[in-house]
């Protein structure tokens, strides 16, 4: 019982051990991916090119999710850029079984009751999306130019804390790195660490990293 807590513990740390699996890479193509969103539609990253998207891994139970939405920043991120023709994409790596209809149910209610309205929500029970990226917290967020490079990829602001008030005078990197995107320049700020809470990819997968060897 103490190693089951012991292990919980770690498994909620606020900044989580890097996922082995990470493709993605600030500067190249981002890594491509077919999904089926809680509506039952087919949503494919290549169906949006021509575009900028943002991906955003969220968890409606965690505290530093929550201090976005409750606060209503990260409705008003989504959008200022949805309004400037920014795909938005919700996903939820945490592991589960693909046909969880609680959570397909419940996403999509929690979001619009926090004002929310994201292009797609996506569940990522099996982690395919959130490996493929590196996705390691909620929330954990990625922006995609009109050509398929990955031009920014971290946190959403500059202050990792759950205090709403920080957010006044947090740097909004999302917003930022689409701004300069949208207009034509390089990102001043490509990559941050992201905080929040681990996503949990499943046991083999977590602990796999957990105990790998350093160096």
């Amino acid at each position: 019982m103490k190693t089951l807590i012991a292990t919980a513990a770690v498994l909620t740390t606020v900044f989580a051990t890097p996922v082995a699996h990470a493709q993605a890479v600030v500067g190249q193509a981002a890594p491509t991916f077919q999904a089926t969103d809680v509506r039952g539609k087919t949503v494919q990253l290549s169906d949006y090119a021509g575009k900028h998207v943002v991906l955003e891994w969220f968890n409606p139970g965690c505290p530093f999710v929550q201090k976005h939405y409750n606060s209503g920043n990260m409705a008003a991120t989504q959008k200022a850029a949805v309004s400037k023709g920014v795909v938005w994409i919700s996903i939820n790596s945490d592991a589960r079984e693909p046909d969880d209809k609680k959570a397909t149910a419940s996403f999509p209610a929690w979001l619009k009751d926090r004002g929310a309205s994201p292009t797609a929500v996506v569940l990522d029970g099996a982690g395919t999306i959130g490996k493929s990226y590196g996705a390691r917290a909620t929330p954990h967020m990625y922006v995609i130019d009109p050509q398929g490079k990955l031009v920014y990829a971290g946190a959403i602001d500059s202050k990792p804390s759950t205090n709403p008030d920080d957010i006044k005078t947090a740097t909004n990197y999302v917003s930022q790195a689409l701004g300069e995107s949208l207009a034509g320049k390089p990102v001043s700020k490509p990559k941050s660490q992201a905080y929040g809470c681990s996503i949990h990819y499943g046991l083999g997968d977590t602990l796999k990293n957990l105990f790998k060897p350093a160096g």
